[in-house]
């Protein structure tokens, strides 16, 4: 963690050694009263907290604020269902990246259980996007939404500028070589087993440009990492 993070500020200026991010300042940073710390608000203020004292109802602290919300990009990433373990690391890369929008949806050659597994029903998946943000020293959290399949996807207003799937079927222009990237884009990112042809059509069909990452097959998380510091670079924004 390069800050710790909290949806609301802890009672009283106390971190109680039940919530784990008092745990971690305990046993894993080791901090003793007068060390300190990054600390800040899901979406709000960031700023260095020191500890005043450490007893049996936590650690306490004192707080100076130093910055606000540091914006994130104006990039989405839309990326298709994957195994849940693969998918952890996707939201916690993109969001340490800065993304502004995640967009989880089905696709046609995913396997429909990915949809339905404990990451999503239990509302796990926050705990990733908020260890990205911890992982970025930030406090910014992207809006985040789980659709059904590209279908749905495609009834959504298309407010972007760029639209981009990648994908290496074809003989495609490389990501690397884009340009006149204008802002809000959004980047497009398969399942495990790729598009199939339905989607690629309906993609296209739709004003999506088509590009590549190479002729190598990657892993979807790879290619979700890749693929934004890829576009972040060609936008001046990396």
């Amino acid at each position: 963690m390069n800050i710790i993070l909290f949806q609301q500020w802890p009672d009283n200026h106390c971190i109680p050694y039940s919530d784990y991010r008092g745990e971690h300042i305990r046993k894993v940073l080791r901090l003793s009263p007068g060390d300190s710390f990054s600390m800040g608000k899901v979406n709000g203020d960031r700023g260095i907290a020191t500890i005043d004292s450490m007893d049996e109802t936590g650690i306490h602290y004192s707080f100076n604020r130093t910055a606000g919300v540091l914006a994130l990009h104006p990039v989405t990433l839309l990326v298709a269902q994957v195994r849940p373990i693969c998918m952890k690391r996707i939201l916690r890369e993109a969001v340490s990246l800065g993304v502004e929008e995640l967009l989880v949806v089905g696709a046609d050659t995913a396997e429909r259980s990915y949809g339905s597994a404990k990451l999503w029903s239990t509302g796990e998946y926050e705990k990733y996007l908020l260890d990205g943000a911890m992982q970025a020293g930030q406090t910014a959290l992207p809006r985040f939404s789980l659709l059904e399949s590209i279908d749905d996807f495609l009834k959504r207003p298309q407010h972007w500028i760029h639209r981009i799937l990648l994908d290496n079927v074809d003989h495609n222009p490389p990501l690397s070589k884009a340009e006149g990237l204008g802002a809000p884009v959004l980047l497009a990112v398969g399942p495990e087993r790729g598009w199939s042809d339905r989607e690629r059509t309906l993609f296209v069909d739709s004003g999506f440009m088509t590009r590549t990452l190479g002729g190598r097959i990657l892993r979807t998380e790879t290619a979700c990492s890749a693929g934004l510091a890829v576009l972040l670079g060609r936008m001046g924004l990396l």
